[in-house]
């Protein structure tokens, strides 16, 4: 709101710090052995935009300490720093507890001139001419962002008469509760939606989606025989590969030039949940050709030989974003080696989200002579349709054991290529491999379809709210009475009648070591 804006009759504007009666930080970390045990409030206990005491920390305070940093009902509290930009110049209103509340330095109490005018206040930096206001002015370093007292009190808002500002708090409180009540039932559908999804995918790879169909189609080839039938070819290429490489040349027999063959190792059965007739585990080894990716490095920088290439921020769960896709140089016989396939799975190698580790998209052959980076690993499905893998990969069953498998001490999450190989994948018969994917694809397309609308739903109610607020702000959410006390009076005369505070006693050690003999 700028200074031109025209305001109701009664109302004027006025900046933050107009209508403060006091703003101060709250103290830093530190531990003493004397005092009384105290609840500190931290970012921890802010819990949508409220104080949540279930579970609070407690430091030993002196008397003035409390004294100076205890929250009174009605007291403003500011979010001071963050790391998310959203949360910064956020307000709290404090409410009143059975016990003293005192708050870190990751806050900057507001005390009003008039307590009243809090609820009012607090809703009106909500609007999103507040939050660009902070999102201009705040500081960001080493990652964190800031907000200072004198920035806040720059803030520039509109002042109804006070007996207006409490009908219009209690009209956005009884619009934003009805809201509420119906965002919470989206959220809970939204929840519904999830596990149903989840319930979806477990179902599919333990063979229940199918079990009327399986049935009615009795396998032409159960999954044992597809197995071994697909090793043994596997076998064979190899064997014909190293034929026409050396058969020709080498005076060795044939006999030993296939004596290097890597047998892909099998399924640890252990703990494996237990599959229909005519499935089997086996090891994505086994039943897929694993390949990792190729390292960016300075003599890869797109000259001659330039190939467009995917990477981490290219594959999401289910889904890839092209629309920024990067070329590196490649060499030799690289491209005949890393070009990916139509029906590839892409799996993200490597993440600091525990819910991300291993997220995976199928490459549908958007982009000609593409490869990939060594931050995804490459899984080309042999023995069946990729869209059964791609089904198992984000199931419930298979990315509980992905995290588990990518665990590391480090906090970060890694797979690689050797552990990605050595997964177990249910293997159901071909032709029911098919007859899943087209089920999941059926029923998670329902399911999509109504998330979307959900998801539209819950931003229909955020505009709302704003538009609530909007009007709540412009003075048209509640009607005017002109018998109403003008808000630059009563703020003239509670100024007059506020009288300046006691300058508190000096904080750090003299404060302490003074209270601390007063105490004795």
């Amino acid at each position: 709101m700028t200074q031109a804006t025209k305001l109701p009759q009664g109302w004027m504007l006025a900046l933050l710090s107009d209508v403060t009666a006091e703003s101060m930080n709250g103290f830093g970390k530190r531990s003493q052995d004397h005092g009384t045990p105290t609840i500190v409030l931290r970012l921890a206990d802010i819990w949508k935009g409220a104080i949540n005491l279930n579970s609070v920390r407690r430091i030993k305070a002196l008397p003035g300490e409390i004294n100076d940093y205890r929250l009174l009902p009605n007291d403003l509290l500011a979010i001071r720093v963050n790391g998310s930009p959203d949360l910064v110049g956020r307000l709290i209103r404090a409410h009143e507890t059975d016990q003293p509340v005192l708050f870190c330095d990751h806050f900057i109490r507001l005390r009003l001139l008039v307590a009243d005018m809090a609820p009012f206040v607090r809703y009106f930096c909500e609007t999103p001419a507040v939050r660009r206001y902070v999102d201009q002015n705040k500081v960001c370093s080493a990652g964190q962002n800031t907000i200072s007292q004198k920035t806040l009190g720059k803030l520039s808002l509109p002042i109804p008469p006070l007996a207006e500002q409490l009908r219009i708090a209690t009209k956005i409180e009884e619009l934003f509760s009805d809201l509420d009540v119906g965002v919470a039932a989206l959220e809970r559908v939204r929840a519904k939606l999830k596990r149903y999804r989840a319930s979806v995918l477990n179902a599919a790879v333990t063979g229940k989606l199918t079990e009327k169909w399986r049935q009615q189609n009795p396998p032409t080839e159960p999954a044992d025989k597809l197995l071994a039938r697909i090793l043994d070819e596997r076998r064979k290429k190899w064997e014909e590969a190293r034929r026409r490489k050396f058969g020709q040349t080498s005076k060795r027999p044939l006999e030993t030039l296939n004596g290097s063959y890597s047998t892909p190792h099998p399924v640890d059965l252990v703990d494996l949940t237990k599959l229909p007739a005519g499935w089997c585990w086996a090891s994505v080894d086994q039943v897929a050709d694993v390949q990792g990716g190729i390292q960016k490095q300075p003599k890869r920088a797109p000259k001659s030989n330039a190939y467009p290439y995917l990477r981490v921020a290219n594959v999401f769960r289910n889904r890839l974003d092209l629309s920024d896709v990067q070329s590196l140089e490649l060499f030799g016989e690289e491209l005949n080696r890393l070009r990916l396939q139509r029906g590839d799975l892409l799996i993200v190698e490597g993440n600091g989200s525990r819910t991300e580790i291993g997220r995976s998209a199928i490459w549908g052959g958007e982009i000609e002579n593409c490869v990939h980076q060594n931050h995804i690993i490459r899984v080309r499905f042999t023995a069946g349709t990729p869209r059964f893998l791609n089904v198992y990969w984000n199931s419930p069953l298979s990315t509980s054991r992905i995290q588990r498998e990518a665990a590391s001490t480090s906090g970060l999450y890694t797979l690689s290529v050797s552990k990605v190989a050595g997964l177990p994948v249910p293997l159901p018969p071909v032709d029911e491999q098919d007859q899943i994917a087209i089920e999941v694809e059926r029923l998670l397309s329902l399911v999509t379809f109504v998330e979307s609308q959900v998801e539209h739903s819950l931003k229909r109610a955020a505009r709302l709210r704003q538009a609530i607020l909007k009007r709540a702000f412009e003075g048209k959410l509640v009607p005017q009475d002109p018998s109403d006390e003008p808000a630059a009076e009563t703020l003239r005369r509670q100024t007059q009648a506020v009288q300046p505070r006691p300058k508190s006693a000096p904080r750090g050690r003299k404060i302490r070591a003074a209270a601390e003999r007063a105490m004795r």
